[in-house]
């Protein structure tokens, strides 16, 4: 019966180990540098990371962004306990941060100008640049209050799940046109850091 329990267990561990998210095995903080003007040959997420429906709990109405940073998931919750998922680059060590925000503003191949704090920290970045394929700013920006940070695409798609920004949140430009199209000015953002018991 010992032999019969332990291997049920040695199996059952097996099997929850193989189905572990990468939410939960979160990608490492990766050294990249800020490349502006590189246009990126795939736009697609690293595998784990694709846009999908999950089953998500939540007393939050449907329309509300729930970003969990830990995870490296944006939710956009839905009716009858699902929610979007689409998964994003967080903040590095120091640029972490979680709050209550609204969608302020919404812009099309936004500009990016670096703030002094970026430019003090990356010396070698532009002042100033346009909107474009090339921009780190990606595809869309969705602005959080009257913070700096922003809900943006990107020009590094291969930086989705893992923590390199400055504190704002990057999706790919598919998926970051997708939302930008569902998501209004004044929706509820949501960012928190740990999960919740």
């Amino acid at each position: 019966m010992t032999l019969l329990r332990a291997a049920f267990c040695i199996a059952l561990l097996a099997l929850i180990s193989a189905s572990v998210s990468p939410a939960f095995a979160q990608r490492e903080a990766l050294n990249v540098l800020d490349e502006p003007g590189v246009v990126p040959e795939s736009e697609d997420p690293p595998p784990g990371f694709e846009r999908t429906v999950v089953l998500f709990r939540t007393n939050e109405a449907p329309g509300t962004i729930i970003v969990h940073t830990s995870e490296r998931f944006l939710y956009v919750v839905q009716p009858g306990g699902r929610a979007l998922r689409y998964g994003i680059g967080v903040g590095r060590d120091g640029f972490q941060w979680k709050g209550l925000q609204k969608i302020t503003r919404k812009q099309e191949w936004p500009d990016w100008t670096p703030p002094p704090e970026m430019i003090e920290r990356q010396p070698y970045l532009p002042r100033f640049m346009a909107g474009g394929p090339g921009n780190p700013m990606g595809a869309r920006a969705l602005y959080l209050g009257q913070t700096v940070y922003r809900i943006h695409g990107t020009n590094q798609p291969h930086t989705i799940g893992s923590a390199v920004s400055s504190g704002c949140f990057r999706l790919v430009n598919n998926d970051v046109v997708d939302l930008y199209d569902r998501i209004p000015v004044g929706t509820k953002v949501i960012v928190k850091q740990r999960p919740e018991i």
